[in-house]
């Protein structure tokens, strides 16, 4: 969806008001590199790098990270939002599916971007905040690898998506199970375990290629299809998956749903 991490998006502010240190965002930024260029991330490395955001954010007030979110994200976010998967957004939009937007950064970084596309459903990381308003260093939901699985299979059947219909997109071999659980996946910018995945189980891939503030983007710009050899590990890493599903059933049931 953009073309840098989103949690390292907001580094720079969460270090200038004093909620990370220098030698986080260095380490943040290592750990983005060993993970494109290491082709992914394991099940080990996804359970330390859930430790340490955990830590990390032990005794922040919420409120002040959506704060900071709201007044970056025009700055941070919007001119790195590839134009290709602007033009996606709009036409699976055009074709009255839903879309959601499944990441593993925090809920509090990936709600307001989504609502900067247009997306209003959003699983993300949740942190558990106190009575205090302060997160407590304990996670509630981590949107990651296998548990990105159970979240979307829950909705599937809370709104009755037939999986077999949907579409979903991701850059990372971490998402492989994800993707193998759609009719229609599609590997993006993918990194060398999922570039691997999809060459065997003959999965289509697309480049995108241009990042553009949405309100220049060219909405009229295909993504690129590319074979399995022109695809780098230098390409950016986009925010996580978005899969798109048909909505025949689901305006009825919202229409009853009580307000929550």
């Amino acid at each position: 969806m953009i073309a840098k991490s989103s949690a390292l998006a907001f580094g720079r502010p969460f270090y200038r008001d004093g909620l990370i240190s220098r030698r986080d965002v260095i380490k943040g930024a290592y750990a983005q590199l060993i993970f494109r260029v290491g082709g992914g991330s394991d099940e080990q490395t996804m359970t330390k790098t859930r430790d340490y955001l955990a830590a990390l954010v032990k005794g922040w007030r919420a409120e002040q990270v959506r704060q900071i979110v709201r007044e970056t994200l025009d700055e941070l976010i919007n001119p790195y939002v590839y134009a290709e998967a602007a033009a996606l957004i709009a036409e699976h939009r055009s074709a009255g599916r839903d879309i959601v937007l499944v990441s593993t950064s925090g809920d509090e970084m990936v709600r307001p971007i989504g609502e900067l596309l247009g997306i209003s459903d959003v699983i993300a990381t949740r942190m558990n905040v106190g009575e205090d308003g302060r997160y407590t260093g304990e996670i509630d939901f981590y949107a990651a690898g296998p548990n990105k699985v159970v979240a979307v299979k829950e909705l599937a059947t809370e709104r009755d998506y037939d999986l077999s219909t949907c579409f979903a997109y991701s850059d990372s071999v971490t998402d492989a199970g994800l993707l193998s659980l759609v009719g229609h996946p599609t590997a993006v910018n993918p990194d060398r375990g999922l570039r691997k995945i999809a060459v065997e189980r003959g999965w289509p891939m697309l480049e995108f290629r241009h990042p553009i503030p949405l309100s220049k983007r060219l909405r009229d710009r295909p993504a690129v299809p590319v074979a399995a050899a022109a695809i780098g590990i230098g390409a950016a890493l986009a925010i996580g998956l978005a899969m798109w599903s048909r909505s025949r059933q689901r305006r009825a049931r919202l229409a009853a749903a009580p307000a929550t």
